[in-house]
């Protein structure tokens, strides 16, 4: 080693020869960690990953990394509740990233200019599964087994895929256009659909498990659940799903004057506005659970929130926190019902039950009551597997214990009931399918802790306002026209731009940049992100400045022992 003297020049290139890393207490190391809003998202999605592709301007790459998870953004972009959005750190400092605005944007952008799904055609000699149910818990299942190689029969009792999607869900939330598109799309990138195949009446589960060595069961819940008022039911009872299956396919409903709805889910608000939007005189929503509040709610109403907030400004009522205790009858015509308030309590220790208040009775006139209280799954056909009670009930993985082969998923497996968590169930199922037909091991549940905002540096930040998605009023809308449009392309980018890129590489260069030794090396010809960046542990004497600098949080420093 070259000894230098004081007052000594040294020549260029001397320092490499005093490698300093031996001072070092505790190392850098890039720990790529999830983002929060990956973690909140019940499909599944990595929406950091296509938020850094929109930032960049590549739209397609950014849609292809959309749909590696979800196949339907074009329809969940409208229908989901985000709770993405509800996880994203950036909401803590501002607001939250207007993710289902992206989701949204990206798939009109691939239906318009005709993005093919990045899936290959299986091999000849592919597995192949039965899949029953074309909603979206079916059509995910179908579409990730088909990426994994392995041939997907979809089986649905309807004409048309799509479910609920089709069948309840009103033209205001989602446009017949986009839901048709979409979903031709995605069966034609391979899937073998097969219409008009009813369990029970056309086939059997028992001739399905006899030609298919897996079989996913994903027939929705489409009975609604009984419903009564201290024993007592209105002499023509009509449930919500009902009616709004039957104004979906007819367009109209003959329903005047006040109604009473019982629920606090999707298809009370949706059945809501829609007898607003026909002409009811009154429309009021009675439910157990508590309007959706600026800060989290525990018993908070199963409905998105924005269409609440958009059912209040259309002029329908919400009593929250009560429930009907009888019906005032003349003849066998209803005239009011008796509602009281009711919260839910903590049973010492055996759960929470719903508990009446005596002395907060009030009586609301009502021409008709409808409940809407949550469905079930129909099990004709379905007996041999579903076993007892209105639901299968499988694993996070949609197995079936005792019925090896045989998975279920979607709303028939009695969940949150959301879209969203049906796609993410098919998708999880195909991961579970492919490991039973190739015979590897099952999947696992890992445990997954996302960065937490206290971890981010938010000294690289600027505040900016969120893009809102224009709206058209309280007064302009309608029951067949949709009522949000998208952001603009200039919208996404500068939305996508918001994104803190929570636990993973931005190559923002502050680590190059800022090290004091030079111990942080960019690779020439490395694309942007975390491989771009190599540390020389050599000389680097673990000061910690790249770590803190971090506005990602993706470098920690590691104890050295």
């Amino acid at each position: 080693m070259t000894t230098m003297t004081r007052g000594g020049f040294a020549s260029a290139a001397s320092s490499l020869e005093f490698n300093t890393g031996g001072w070092r207490l505790a190392r850098p190391e890039h720990r790529g960690r999830h983002a929060p809003c990956e973690t909140s998202c019940p499909a599944g999605e990595n929406p950091r990953a296509y938020l850094g592709a929109a930032a960049d301007g590549d739209l397609r790459a950014a849609w292809e990394k959309l749909v590696e998870a979800n196949p339907l953004p074009a329809i969940t972009g409208r229908v989901c509740h985000h709770p993405c959005e509800t996880g994203c750190n950036r909401g803590q400092y501002d607001e939250p990233i207007a993710i289902h605005s992206i989701e949204r944007f990206l798939g009109d952008r691939a239906i318009e200019a005709g993005w093919d799904y990045p899936v290959g055609a299986p091999g000849g000699d592919a597995p192949a599964a039965a899949i029953v149910g074309a909603g979206p818990a079916g059509l995910s299942a179908a579409y990730h087994l088909l990426k994994r190689g392995i041939k997907p029969v979809l089986f649905d009792a309807q004409p048309a895929a799509g479910g609920l999607l089709r069948s309840a869900l009103p033209p205001y939330r989602l446009p017949r256009t986009i839901l048709d598109r979409e979903i031709e799309r995605v069966i034609a990138a391979g899937i073998d659909f097969r219409p008009d195949k009813r369990i029970g009446r056309d086939i059997s589960i028992e001739e399905l498990r006899a030609d298919y060595r897996a079989v996913f069961l994903a027939p929705g819940a489409e009975r609604p659940r009984r419903w009564s008022a201290d024993g007592a039911e209105p002499a023509r009872m009509r449930y919500g799903l009902d009616l709004l299956k039957s104004w979906t396919s007819v367009g109209d409903l003959p329903v005047k004057g006040k109604i009473a709805i019982v629920g606090g889910g999707n298809t009370a608000i949706d059945l809501a506005r829609v007898l607003k939007f026909a002409g009811a005189t009154e429309v009021h929503v009675i439910t157990f659970q508590a309007l959706p509040g600026a800060a989290a709610v525990p018993d908070a109403m199963s409905a998105v929130a924005r269409e609440i907030r958009q059912a209040v400004e259309e002029g329908v009522i919400i009593h929250d926190h009560r429930g009907i205790r009888r019906l005032i009858m003349r003849g066998e015509k209803l005239e009011a019902v008796e509602m009281v308030h009711m919260r839910e309590m903590d049973d010492s220790g055996r759960g929470r039950r719903l508990v009446a208040f005596e002395g907060t009775e009030t009586i609301l006139k009502a021409d008709e009551v409808i409940p809407a209280i949550g469905q079930e799954v129909n099990s004709a056909g379905f007996e041999s597997v579903i076993g007892r009670g209105p639901f299968f009930h499988a694993d996070r993985f949609g197995r079936l214990a005792d019925h090896a082969g045989i998975f279920a998923g979607g709303d028939a497996c009695g969940a949150a009931g959301t879209v969203s968590g049906a796609i993410g169930d098919g998708r999880r199922a195909a991961r579970a399918i492919e490991a039973y037909l190739r015979g590897t091991a099952p999947p696992e549940q890992a445990v997954i802790e996302p960065i937490a905002y206290r971890h981010l540096n938010l000294s690289y930040f600027d505040h900016a306002p969120r893009a809102a998605a224009p709206i058209l009023s309280a007064s302009e809308r309608s029951a067949g026209n949709e009522i949000e449009s998208s952001i603009s392309q200039a919208g996404v980018h500068a939305e996508a731009e918001r994104c803190f890129s929570c636990g993973e590489c931005m190559a923002c260069d502050n680590c190059w940049t800022l090290c004091p030794d030079n111990s942080v090396l960019k690779l020439a010809g490395a694309p942007p992100g975390r491989d771009r960046y190599v540390f020389d542990y050599e000389h680097c004497k673990g000061c910690g400045i790249c770590a803190h600098e971090c506005p990602a949080g993706f470098i920690m420093m590691i104890d050295e022992n």
